[in-house]
């Protein structure tokens, strides 16, 4: 089996809110490390945001924004890879651009005999473009690297009907289709990501990063987020 995880840059961040928060990476490790010890092939993505969003600066040009944000993903996959090595596991972190001896090019053979060698591999920089966020760079190479499911590990516990912190009323979803998920323009990953999902028929699942275990749950049938499906 292989996954694709997807960790946001505020997950990163827990209770700080910016930068990084060293447990509970090392949490998010030891769990990565249960799941790599039993064979499953993972592959990581960063979100940038607890260096920089997209829209931190209205004074700068949009190019070169999402570039910062692209560099700012492999810093927080270059800090995770170093964490997961401190556990134990073997990683490597690939980006679609050159970063010097910092990282490694991109390229399918690549990560795929990485993965052979029982390596968790990052993927860093998003796309490599602008205009397309780290949501489009994860299901990108999910599609790419024919991976089994994407699982989002975010702040907040699954996918819903409405912001629960603005509306107390809104619904949690156990299970919803990717239709839907675009048809109620639920976000869970902006639209360019959800129509490349919906496509290529990659299926999502959505969890609470700050649950205790909550990786391993997701994969060892107690999972407690939502499963974005496709048919």
């Amino acid at each position: 089996m292989r996954i694709l995880l997807k960790l946001s840059g505020e997950a990163l961040a827990g209770d700080k809110k910016t930068g990084f928060d060293e447990e509970t990476v090392r949490k998010v490790a030891l769990q990565v490390k249960k799941l790599v010890d039993q064979g499953i092939e993972v592959g990581v993505v960063t979100g940038g945001g607890n260096f920089w969003r997209g829209r931190t600066s209205e004074n700068i040009d949009r190019t070169k924004a999402d570039q910062i944000g692209m560099l700012a993903t492999v810093m927080n996959c270059i800090y995770v890879s170093e964490i997961f090595r401190s556990v134990g596991m073997m990683t490597n972190v690939l980006t679609p651009f050159e970063c010097g001896s910092f990282t490694k090019l991109f390229s399918k053979d690549r990560a795929n005999k990485y993965f052979s060698k029982n390596m968790v591999v990052f993927f860093a920089g998003g796309t490599g473009h602008p205009y397309f966020s780290t949501d489009t760079g994860v299901i990108l190479r999910a599609i790419e690297m024919e991976a089994d499911v994407v699982l989002l590990a975010k702040s907040i516990d699954g996918v819903y009907s409405d912001d629960p912190k603005k509306n107390p009323n809104a619904i949690k979803y156990d299970e919803i289709s990717i239709d839907d998920v675009i048809a109620k323009n639920l976000q869970v990953v902006d639209l360019a990501a959800s129509i490349l999902a919906r496509d290529n028929k990659v299926p999502m699942w959505v969890f609470d990063l700050g649950e205790e275990n909550s990786i391993v749950n997701a994969l060892s049938g107690e999972f407690h987020g939502t499963k974005v499906t496709v048919s």
